[in-house]
């Protein structure tokens, strides 16, 4: 079998699958638990000054009969002692000194406190800590969480100030409710950071009840904006993953999370360059037995391609990731149809006589039989055909060779440039 070890920035696990900072960590018996079913390593629900939480706090988005597409909620930091967590922590890592058992911290922006927690948190024999400059909700209103993540000049000085006092290796845990999140990724790296992990959760109201008019959850008849998960988020995640890992500024390992519900998804995100995966919602949803099945789908996916190591794919679609300037304006692909397969619901003639370019014709075959044809000469590869056709292999998308030399928009540019000034020197 593939050797599953995995190494963020000095803090080793057996497997990539880590559980995020959570309810899923909230204590040493859900933890310890979660390691004896086969989890890598946990990060602890993040500590603090405990809080008071509200009832209730969950919600979840359904959509198209599938249970928790997304998932909100409006929980807070620890409500427990931080004398009772850090007994907690001795304990679990005692018991599993070989997985990986990370710290989330959060504090007021002021050095003497981050000092404090910080020592206090590493005397409990953890691994990593993890900086919580995210959470969107309730902290962020007590200048915490997002409130601190969204500023880079707040990342880098509470970076700094936690490298000051760490002898274990610092993680910066960033908000993804920020226009660019490379800003303050850079900022982490420059205060310090020994890695990143993102994304923390989105800024969501889960919706309205349209008989009642009351906001999804309510706490006596009021709601507020909560932090939104879950397997929806997971192409911002992945984005916002791989933007960070094309970025020779941000030159740290990246602990990826953000809709992680299988072991496919685990391999995208490492295939763009996150050296785990930390998962919360599926666990919530599923139950931590779902690691069984993380490890044996990534193991069986790297024995059946010969890889030695999973260490081995981390960042490799990276160098396919860049801009869209980037991009041949040239490359020709055409969407096919096969009326073998094909069961004539016409979702695609629909979609692409309404909504895209309209090259789908109705016809009849020599036998009086309705059949659909994609006319390639007008077809612009846009892919909605087979995007909504409901048979796999009824429409496939093939590429198309030209004459024509492959063209970037910025190639272009240059070239329009070039002209224009080769006319103003004549």
């Amino acid at each position: 079998m593939a050797d599953l070890r995995t190494n963020l920035a000095g803090i080793t696990s057996p497997n990539p699958f880590w559980l995020a900072s959570a309810p899923p960590t909230n204590s040493g018996y859900q933890v310890q638990r979660a390691f004896e079913a086969g989890w890598g390593g946990a990060v602890w629900k993040t500590l603090g000054d405990p809080i008071l939480n509200v009832s209730s706090r969950y919600a979840a988005v359904h959509f198209n009969g599938q249970r928790v597409a997304g998932f909100n909620n409006i929980e807070l930091i620890t409500d427990r002692p931080l004398e009772v967590n850090l007994k907690e922590i001795y304990e679990t890592k005692k018991k599993f000194p070989n997985h990986a058992v990370v710290a989330s911290l959060m504090v007021e922006p002021n050095q003497e406190a981050w000092h404090e927690i910080v020592k206090k948190t590493e005397a409990a024999g953890v691994d990593g800590l993890e900086l919580n400059f995210g959470c969107p909700h309730g902290m962020a209103e007590r200048g915490m969480g997002s409130a601190s993540g969204q500023v880079p000049e707040l990342v880098e000085k509470q970076t700094f100030w936690a490298k000051e006092a760490a002898e274990t290796p610092v993680i910066v845990k960033l908000t993804p409710n920020i226009t660019d999140i490379t800003a303050t990724a850079e900022a982490a790296v420059r205060g310090g950071a020994d890695a990143v992990s993102m994304i923390n959760t989105i800024n969501s109201l889960a919706g309205v009840d349209i008989n009642t008019w009351l906001p999804i959850p309510h706490v006596g008849g009021k709601g507020a904006h909560g932090g939104y998960c879950g397997p929806a988020v997971k192409p911002i995640a992945l984005n916002m993953v791989s933007e960070c890992a094309r970025n020779s500024r941000i030159n740290v390992p990246i602990s990826g999370m953000g809709g992680v519900s299988n072991w496919q998804n685990a391999i995208e995100f490492m295939l763009m360059g996150a050296s785990n995966v930390q998962i919360c919602t599926a666990a919530m949803h599923h139950g931590f037995r779902i690691v069984e099945d993380l490890i044996d789908g990534l193991s069986s996916y790297l024995d059946e391609r010969g890889i030695l190591s999973v260490q081995d794919i981390i960042g490799k679609s990276v160098p396919t990731f860049s801009d869209w300037g980037n991009l041949d304006l040239n490359h020709k692909v055409v969407a096919r149809i096969n009326n073998d397969v094909c069961i004539n619901c016409n979702k695609c003639h629909i979609a692409c006589e309404d909504t895209s370019h309209q090259c789908i014709d109705m016809l009849n075959d020599p036998n009086g039989h309705a059949i659909l044809q994609v006319r390639e000469e007008d077809c612009v590869g846009c892919n909605l055909c087979s995007i909504v056709c409901p048979v796999d292999g009824a429409i496939d998308m093939i590429e198309v060779q030209n004459d024509l030399p492959q063209m970037t928009w910025n190639e272009r540019q240059s070239l329009i440039g070039s002209l224009k000034d080769i006319k103003i020197s004549k």
